[in-house]
């Protein structure tokens, strides 16, 4: 074999195969069938052959749909391959939504997507050779490798353009930590879905380091804990909301089903501290948080740079990685500025002041599709959109989306501040603060609660507890009951639906 190119996503499975082409490379738990690197390499040639076939071109857009499966990873890797952009499609998307991304990417080709040219799925069979289907990648470094929109959580879904060079270098990146968050003797699961950059994210790096993925279609508790007993998981990458579901499975089941697990890792939303506590309770694992965006390759922050997962942190930045808190011009907190033109600051813990958090880093995005607008600053740096501050040892802790801010009588509500008293109270699963307008105060706080299973609280007990622990601009004045809250696929709370009554 020859040496595998560099530049192309794709590359890293050639890169493996070359390393370790005999090695497991992805466990189709759903399904009952896996690939080896050498394998996953030959279907994924045959695949990009296919495409070339079907018409597909350099910087041709196709919309796949990602479930995660052996066939949805072949796909992928094979659309780079051929030179194309991924535009990744949810499996619960709505029609709407679709035909949306459909209309706005200008998809030419799709898979498993309805309202284009319908592409034949990958033949899975490494077995069947086909004469001349070697395929050398096309294309790579600031070529557009995929297209990602938003979740939409601050409105409507933008095109977020990731190029070759945004995502290797977040690999790389990744794989500078210490503890790597994947080694090649590694057994990853990967339950997230793949339509989402922090589910890619554990795909790429399961290739770099020619690990093994095992990918689950569809979180359950028991399936999932399932495959992670039956192959032997090492590494789970996760949500907010697989961590609560674990630790109420109880540690006898936990213990038994991720035995072999020596790293856990959680991103997308916040992880509450009371479910980080109990699962380091049951399993005697911490659980590593990061912070990162779609726009941000994903992953800037982890607390693995410390070594220690802190309940409320999100860490430092990872190596390669700047991380600064700025006014709402981009200009940073320490440097002079006129404090009517900065956004309006608290101080929460040690006197640390908020601030819009921007990064700066070889895995940005190269703008929104389709002009590249809004990217980052000639000086690197994007302003994320969320608020954040630094705590005494320089690790850094999420306040709220700037778009989330309340604002009563012209003082500052951060709804994370409103949820974590709430969530205080044992009867509460799962809380959500949002302003609504006010003619007498601009804004008034809002909180949509969600009970444990069994439990009873009325308005006036959960108003009094918010009232002992909050200033009183800050206790809520409207109080709704709910069976669940809105969220994205990654568990992400989209706070935007919340604003008006909402189903009990």
């Amino acid at each position: 074999m020859t040496e595998a190119p560099i530049g192309n996503v794709a590359n890293l499975v050639a890169g493996a195969c070359e390393k370790v082409p005999a090695h497991p490379a992805l466990v189709d738990a759903s399904a009952g069938r896996s690939l080896t690197w050498q394998q996953l390499d030959t279907v994924v040639d045959r695949y990009a052959n296919v495409l070339v076939k079907a018409g597909l071109t350099a910087g041709d857009r196709v919309a796949l749909a990602v479930p995660n499966t052996l066939a949805a990873c072949v796909a992928l890797f094979a659309v780079l391959r051929a030179g194309g952009v991924v535009v990744p499609v949810g499996v619960d998307a709505a029609p709407r939504e679709v035909e949306r991304l459909l209309e706005h990417s200008g998809a030419s080709l799709a898979l498993g997507v309805p309202g284009t040219a319908a592409l034949t799925p990958p033949d899975l069979d490494p077995s069947t050779v086909v004469p001349g289907e070697r395929f050398t990648a096309i294309g790579g470094g600031e070529d557009l490798a995929f297209l990602c929109y938003t979740s939409g959580t601050a409105g409507v879904p933008r095109g977020v353009m990731l190029s070759h060079r945004a995502l290797l270098a977040n690999v790389d990146q990744c794989a500078a930590l210490r503890p790597a968050p994947v080694t090649a003797t590694d057994r990853v699961l990967l339950v997230v879905p793949l339509s989402h950059a922090y589910g890619l994210s554990g795909l790429w790096q399961v290739a770099a380091a020619g690990a093994t993925g095992v990918l689950l279609d569809k979180f359950g508790v028991d399936s999932t804990l399932d495959a992670c007993q039956t192959n032997r998981v090492t590494a789970v990458v996760g949500v907010p909301a697989m961590y609560q579901a674990f630790v109420a499975a109880g540690a006898d089941r936990l213990g038994e089903a991720l035995s072999t697990v020596r790293l856990a890792t959680s991103g997308a939303a916040p992880l509450d501290p009371r479910t980080l506590a109990l699962f380091r309770q049951e399993t005697g694992l911490p659980v590593y948080e990061g912070y990162g965006l779609t726009e941000t390759g994903p992953v800037l922050t982890s607390t693995l740079v410390g070594g220690a997962a802190k309940a409320g942190s999100v860490g430092k930045p990872i190596p390669g990685v700047e991380i600064r808190l700025v006014d709402s011009d981009g200009r940073p907190l320490d440097s002079e500025t006129d404090p009517d033109e900065t956004i309006a600051h608290d101080f929460i813990a040690d006197g640390s002041e908020t601030g819009l958090i921007a990064a700066r880093g070889a895995n940005l995005f190269s703008g929104y599709w389709p002009d590249g607008a809004h990217g980052p600053d000639p000086d690197g740096w994007f302003r994320t959109g969320d608020v954040g501050y630094f705590d005494e040892e320089g690790d850094l802790r999420l306040v709220d989306r700037a778009n989330d801010l309340i604002i009563v009588n012209g003082f500052n509500v951060y709804p994370h501040e409103v949820e974590r008293a709430v969530m205080e109270l044992d009867e509460v699963a799962e809380a959500a603060a949002v302003g609504i307008p006010d003619d007498r105060t601009g804004e008034r706080v809002k909180v949509v609660v969600v009970l444990r299973t069994g439990a009873t609280l009325t308005e006036d007990q959960l108003r009094d507890h918010c009232a002992q622990r909050l200033a009183r601009f800050k206790v809520p004045t409207t109080i709704e009951f709910t069976a669940a809250l809105p969220h994205s696929v990654t568990g992400k709370l989209r706070r935007s639906t919340l604003r008006g009554s909402v189903a009990p």
